[in-house]
């Protein structure tokens, strides 16, 4: 029997996406008013439970009785749909809190979005917290859930049932997706417009969309972001899984300032936003036309594997277009196989272009058409197909679609369409918008779609990235540096001395030439004389930043007399340039001598969105010049890091270049990890440049840097950062009562196969005590779900026995926060062959020392009462116990942390 329970009840937002009764405050009989064509819409759609309309100003509204309030109604209701004025709200949601309301979608705006209106934002949130009610909206166009016959909106539109999920801050670009969607016979999963997210956020909505069964691909419409860590958690979740298209206004400052006034949302700098999408796994439309394209491919369920297409065309001039924009976009054009291209010889005339794009011939026949599509897909150095067809004096479009419909079905390669013209093509196009086949109008469109796809499958490999916070070799001395930095926050210094900054780095082993301070020319001239010529010399100011720009550095000093007259000269320019800067001397360093570096910046900003973010780009003094900068998230590891290296325009230079040898780019990469670690550990770190970073054949010095630190408030560790490292601290050697020693430590995407091989190995009983059902091994969406953890709303440790180069699992402990931050559900099993040997204690002790130090109060779980090994387990541990109110073979347990 197997230590096992199981977290049991729905989704937290099951009331919100399959409610089973709905009320509707504000309910009209005028169909110009949103209260009536909401109510309208509700009726009209074809949801089948029972709809209650309320408003004290009429007996019944469209034959359907209407109630005073809700106290009136006798029955449950899931769903309130709230269209009242905004000062009314706050008092409905406390009186839906009585009867027990679990969501709420309120349309009506004048909360946060304008000015005076911040009091009742909050009043109605404290209301909705008071109640255990979750609010869509306020200021929002409402919500679709086509295959229940849902439509909550005071929408004009209507959708029909399909796999495409929208979720949108702006109502308008709804109504435009919805009219696009509908005319297109795209269907969606969902429509959520979440308005001024005042609660649920983007971070909610993505977590139920992840395991909705219903949707299998997301577009999302943003204009801001206020909660990053949600954000990122819910969209790595769901991108883990399902293919996600981004399009963000805003992206720039004009654009950033209307976005500000529309949803009262504040926005990122658009290349953090660009940095975090990329980390979070998914892809970034620019434009609503691309936003379209996407979804065409979305909706057809067709998932690409690469990005080596095959174009099949009818003329040469668009093969070339074609070929143009997909160079353009990064697609690989397919090479074709020789036994492909002696099928094509087989079928095609003999002037066929007898190479990818695939020239068919402007006499093309349907037939045609089908059999090179079909050669096309079985060759596996393809994986998509691109037909296009232009209407010719002997083209049939039509036949020559339903044609190519019927070569698509035969694979799960994707097949897209672009059947180019319009009345003379336009039948042809409405077969593949009846057989959902993606279809478009200009090949722009087909391969921007394509491209974004490609690009989604090319972003899974960074979103499996989980870093630790110290990914360098050599252990940092985080609390030295963090006690240099203290020390000047206590004597409210923002920027580093000379000396707390190459103290800092040193600290994380970045490496800086030697330097001392002289405070006077005689000292300058026996600091040179220490450190041997040629030396640079650098002003001493805690208000000079960019000492090159007030005449604060000196280069290539090659004799201590030199020094001693260069001390005097700078100070008298400095001076000049800055009379009332505060002057404490100057820093001589000894000079860089190499003949092969090359100019790097490493730097890191504090977005107030995402947090601490890391650069890397071409360093020197033209860097506002050549604004050559790659972005990333922290943490780093050594794949990230050379990724970003590879994408600045200063690697084309890190190779062989000429007369010089390739710089040492693993040296680069370890200064990359220590930066990553230093802003991990050391959230009070606001800014740092390190500029210039020499980098050549040896190794990597940094010739000049400067920190800005800020005091940050001491939350829960690693709050300041939007993607959580792997906590590693809590990786543990551990020896059980029979002197085993075993490996305790945070689970990790990679241990998917062998938490499958857990399950699949558990006997069928601790299955059932572990599922409460007779499932036999996890889906590899749930695998997903168990191995990829953002470790802050959900963590899990797994026991393994290292048997050489591999591990068997022995125990697996889990919990998952619940939406109030306060509590979590947990899970553990431990494996039948290693019980009674104190393993399921560890789990657990580890599991509520995690839980608490992530700011949980309490952690619970429902457990089979049968179940009487996992009950004395909890028993012995603290936990407490009482029979569940809704299952009496369960009992509900829990235990204050």
């Amino acid at each position: 029997m197997g230590k096992h329970y199981h977290v049991t009840g729905k989704h937290y937002l099951n009331a919100l996406f399959s409610p089973q009764s709905i009320a509707l405050f504000g309910a009209s009989e005028k169909p110009n008013t949103v209260g009536g064509r909401v109510f309208a819409n509700l009726l009209s759609g074809g949801f089948s439970g029972p709809v209650y309309p309320i408003n004290p100003k009429y007996q019944t509204i469209l034959d359907h009785t209407c109630y005073a309030n809700v106290e009136s109604i006798d029955q449950d209701i899931d769903l309130v749909i709230v269209a009242t004025p905004a000062a009314t709200v706050p008092e409905i949601i406390r009186s839906c809190g009585k009867r027990n309301v679990k969501a709420a979608i309120v349309l009506s705006a004048g909360f946060g979005e304008i000015e005076g209106g911040k009091a009742l934002e909050h009043a109605l949130l404290e209301a909705a917290r008071d109640n255990g009610i979750r609010i869509l909206g306020p200021n929002c166009l409402g919500f679709m859930r086509p295959a229940l016959g849902l439509n909550a909106t005071f929408s004009n539109n209507i959708s029909h049932a399909g796999n495409l999920a929208l979720v949108s801050q702006s109502g308008a670009i709804c109504t435009a997706v919805l009219d696009w969607a509908d005319s297109h016979q795209i269907g969606l999963s969902s429509m959520v417009s979440i308005g001024d997210a005042n609660d649920l956020d983007f971070g909610d909505i993505l977590d139920y969309l992840a395991l909705d069964p219903e949707t299998e691909g997301v577009l999302l419409y943003i204009e801001g972001i206020r909660n990053a860590r949600s954000f990122m958690s819910g969209l790595r979740a769901l991108a883990r899984i399902k293919p996600v298209i981004v399009i963000k206004a805003g992206r720039h400052p004009e654009g950033s300032k209307a976005a500000l006034s529309h949803t009262g949302s504040l926005v990122g700098a658009d290349d953090v936003f660009d940095a975090a999408l990329s980390r979070a796994g998914v892809v970034r439309a620019y434009t609503i036309e691309q936003l379209f394209s996407a979804a065409r491919l979305l909706s057809s369920s067709c998932r690409i594997r690469g990005n080596r297409l095959a174009i099949i065309t009818n003329a040469g001039g668009p093969g070339v277009m074609a070929t143009d924009c997909a160079v353009e976009q990064g697609i690989q054009l397919a090479e074709i196989s020789e036994a492909t291209r002696s099928k094509l010889d087989s079928v095609l005339p003999a002037h066929w272009s007898r190479n990818n794009p695939i020239d068919i011939l402007g006499d093309a026949t349907p037939d045609r058409y089908r059999t090179a599509v079909e050669i096309c897909l079985a060759d596996e150095g393809v994986d998509g197909v691109l037909v296009m067809l232009t209407p010719q004096a002997m083209t049939a479009p039509a036949q020559a679609a339903e044609a190519v419909v019927e070569a698509a079905s035969k694979q799960d390669k994707p097949v897209l369409t672009c059947w180019m013209g319009e009345r003379l093509v336009a039948e042809g196009r409405e077969v593949f918008i009846k057989s959902q086949v993606p279809t478009f109008s200009n090949p722009e469109s087909a391969l921007q779609a394509f491209g974004f796809l490609a690009q989604f499958q090319h972003n899974q490999a960074l979103l499996m990235q989980v870093p630790g916070p110290l990914e360098a070799t050599d252990a940092p001395d985080v609390e030295g540096a963090r006690l240099i930095i203290e020390c000047a926050l206590a004597e409210n210094r923002r920027l580093l001395s000379g000396l707390e900054t190459r103290a800092v780095l040193r600290a994380f082993n970045i490496n800086m030439l030697p330097a001392m301070s002289a405070r006077t020319p005689n000292e300058a001239l026996a600091v040179t004389e220490y450190l041997g010529a040629p030396v640079a010399m650098k002003i001493l100011s805690p208000d000079i930043t960019h000492k090159s720009d007030v005449g604060g550095v000196r280069l290539g000093i090659n004799s201590a007399q030199a020094a001693r007259q260069a001390y005097a000269e700078m100070l008298d320019n400095v001076k000049q340039h800055n009379p009332d800067a505060t002057l404490e001397g100057v820093s001589i360093e000894k000079m860089y001598t190499g003949a092969n570096g090359r100019e790097i910046l490493i730097g890191v900003i504090n977005d107030p969105i995402f947090g601490p973010v890391v650069t890397c780009g071409s360093g020197g003094i033209a860097v506002e010049v050549l604004r050559d900068r790659v972005i990333a998230l922290p943490p780093l590891n050594a794949a990230i890091a050379h990724s970003m290296i590879s994408r600045t325009r200063v690697a084309k230079l890190l190779g062989r270049f000429r007369h010089l040898p390739p710089a040492n780019i693993d040296a680069l990469v370890s200064v990359l990890l220590g930066v990553s670690a230093m802003v991990c550990e050391l959230p009070e770190i606001q800014e740092m440049d390190i500029n210039p970073l020499m980098v050549d054949d040896e190794g990597a010095w940094s010739l000049d840097a400067r920190i800005v630190v800020g005091n940050h408030a001491n939350m829960h560790h690693y709050s300041h950062m939007a993607v959580h490292p792997y906590p590693t601290k809590w990786i543990q050697n551990i020896q059980l009562s029979d002197g085993t020693g075993i490996v305790l430590r945070p689970i990790r995407p990679e241990d998917a196969n062998m938490v499958k091989d857990f399950v699949r190995a558990m006997s069928p009983e601790a299955r059932y005590f572990r599922f409460m059902d007779t499932v036999k091994e996890l889906s590899p969406t749930m695998l997903m779900r168990f191995t990829q953890l953002d470790y802050a709303r959900e963590f899990a440790f797994i026991a393994v026995l290292e048997q050489g180069e591999f591990e068997a699992p022995l125990g697996i402990a889990r919990y998952v926060g619940n939406p109030d931050h306060e509590s979590g559900e947990f899970d553990i099993g431990v494996a039948d062959d290693w019980q009674h040997k104190g393993i399921g204690t560890r789990l657990m002790t580890c599991l509520m020392q995690a839980a608490r130090e992530q700011g949980l109060h309490a952690i619970t779980a429902d457990v089979l009462v049968s179940n009487t090994k996992m009950t004395r387990l909890l028993g012995d541990l603290g936990f407490d116990s009482h029979t569940s109110s809704n299952d009496p073979s369960l009992l509900r347990v829990s235990k204050k942390l």
